[in-house]
This record gives C-alpha cells, structure tokens and sequence, in this order.
C-alpha cells in the first residue's frame, strides 16, 4: 500500500520523537534511533521536516518494486551521518557508564560493545548501512588505550564513526511483498529497547531505594532520639503525617490515616544498611528475635574474645560483634514505635 505524504506529516508532528513516521515507512532502523535518542535529540526530528517527501519517495519505490539503482560505489560521505554516529556513540556508551560500568570487563568489553552498537545503529538508518564486525572491532582495539576513563567513549566513538564511515555501503534492495507484518517488528523494537533501557531504569532503581533507605534511617534516628519524651516523639510523627492527615480531611474518613501511619512504620522498621549489616556479622536473618540476637552474640563474643582467641584478628572481630549487637538492640529498643 503506497505511503501518503500527510500521514507521515501528521505522524511526525505528534509521534516524530518517538518514530512513528519512520515505523509507518518500514524504516525500523531509524525509528528505534529516534526511539532511544528523542528523536536525534530533537535537533534530527526538526531537520526531518524538509526531507519527509525524499523518505516517502523512498519507502513507495520500495513497496513498488521499482528500486533506484545502486551501484557498488560506497554512498558519499555525509557529515551530518558522521557527527550522529559520534554523537550517539557517546551517548550509549554515557548510558553503558551509568548502568553497567560495576560489570567485570566493563572497561575492555561492555563499554565498547555499546559505542559500538550506538554508531553502527546511526549508520545503518535509511537506505544505508555499514560493516558491524569491523565497527565493533575497532572499538575493542580502542577501548583498552583508554582504559578507567570516564572519557573514554569519546574516542572509541570517533574510531568506530571513522571506521564505519570507510565500510559505509548501500543496503541491497527488498524483494516485493517482503515487508514483514507490524506485530514482529513492534517485538524486534520493544526488545531492542528494553535492552537499551533496563540497565538505566535498574541503575535510577538502586539510587532511589538507596536514598529512601537513607531517609528512613534518618527519620528513625531522630524520632529515637526523643524516646524519653514521649509527647514531643508523637508530635514529631504527628507532622510527618500530616500530609496522610489532610488527605483523610478531603475523603472524609480515617481508614487512610491509618493505612498510612502503617506505612510509615514499615519504611521506619526498614532494614538500614548498617542494621543489615549487623545482621550478617552475627549470621542472623532479617526475622530474628531480641532472644535470638542475645544468643548468637554471646556464642561470638566467647569464640572471638581476645583472651580465648589467640588469633591476629580476634580484637578487631569481637569489636564488630560488639558493635553489631549494639546496633541491632536500638533497633528492638522497647517503645520505639508506640
């Protein structure tokens, strides 16, 4: 079916960053680029406005069969492909930093697999496309000389744009009918962007509940701090409830406030980071009782004190039991929540 040029029109002015008109012309390739960079940044889907017609030109040549000839002399140099390759190039290898850089090899392996993917995704949109193994290549040459650097996918970019750019070629052309339905190639560019995105979305992940365990211990330490005065401790959770507070004022009932003072216990006994800590020094699970606790800490302390442990590190081992076990008492401190 040929391609209309107002619908493409229409499908760039509403779905441009995400590459709708570029899904509607069977143009996969770029618009999984546009998917995973907005749309070239927003500067490529402006650009796109004057090319539109050149690109449903292309795609109802291919629909009909009749394909522009192509010879084996590579397409000429184009400096706006070269910059998107560099550009995206240190874009995917920012993000591989950002998610993946606790990986082993990160540095010799992953981070130039991703510069690499980056580039090679820019070279092969439209009616071009590149030499992946010898892109991918140059980048693992090139990485290990740049090895520990947060800089680095800077010029293991421009190796793989320069090398990709030397191997540039026509795609062949389709054989008619050979447009593969919408459902398949909806799958291959969901994959492909879930790859892209779950190490970012599992690296923002971390940190929020890194810091959420953050503000946990700290609203728990200050409320411990006033235990001995109980009035001004329930004045205190009285203040952080009282967003819960003003939403059960608007619905007119009280289940919510309890529902969320619950709520707020939970994130309150939430495991710290050193309280999970000291629950592996003294090889006890998250469940264990005060009674539990006590046991295990005096099986320790008696196998690890210095004047029954000759060993070098029986001083610094009992001190971490020690502290662990003070750790885990303020922790189970009688009225702490009432």
């Amino acid at each position: 079916m040929a391609k209309r040029l107002v619908m493409t029109y229409a499908l760039w002015a509403f779905g441009g960053p995400l590459g709708l008109h570029h899904l509607y012309l069977g143009r996969d390739s770029h618009a999984l680029l546009w998917m995973l960079t907005l749309g070239g940044f927003g500067f490529g889907w402006l650009r796109e406005f004057v090319r539109i017609p050149t690109y449903v030109n292309e795609a109802n040549r291919e629909e009909g069969g009749k394909h522009r000839h192509r010879s084996e002399i590579p397409p000429p140099v184009a400096p706006v492909r070269f910059a998107g390759q560099v550009c995206v190039g240190i874009y995917f290898g920012t993000v591989a930093l950002i998610g993946l850089q606790s990986l082993s090899f990160f540095y010799l392996i992953v981070l130039p697999l991703s510069v690499g993917a980056g580039v090679h995704l820019v070279s092969n949109a439209g009616q071009q496309t590149s030499d992946l193994s010898k892109t991918l290549t140059s980048c693992l040459i090139t990485s290990p000389i740049f090895y520990g650097s947060t800089l680095s996918p800077l010029p293991i970019s421009i190796v793989a744009s320069v090398t990709a750019a030397q191997n540039r070629r026509y795609k062949p052309p389709q054989a008619p009918g050979s447009k593969q339905e919408i459902g398949p190639r909806l799958y291959r560019l969901g994959l492909a962007w879930l790859a892209f995105s779950a190490p970012l979305a599992y690296c923002i992940f971390h940190n929020t509940t890194a810091t959420l365990y953050y503000l946990s211990d700290c609203m728990a330490a200050l409320l411990d701090v006033f235990w001995f005065l109980p009035w001004l401790r329930s004045m205190l959770e009285y203040i952080l409830l009282m967003p819960y507070r003003i939403l059960c004022f608007f619905t007119g009932g009280s289940y919510y406030e309890e529902v969320w003072k619950k709520v707020l216990e939970i994130l309150l006994r939430e495991y710290t980071e050193r309280e999970r800590e000291a629950l592996k020094v003294l090889s006890l699970a998250e469940e264990a009782t005060v009674q539990e606790i006590s046991q295990s800490y005096r099986e320790l302390a008696k196998m690890w004190h210095p004047d029954h442990n000759p060993s070098k590190d029986a001083e610094a081992k009992f001190l971490r039991i020690h502290e662990a076990y003070e750790v885990l008492l303020r922790r189970h401190k009688p009225n702490r929540f009432k």
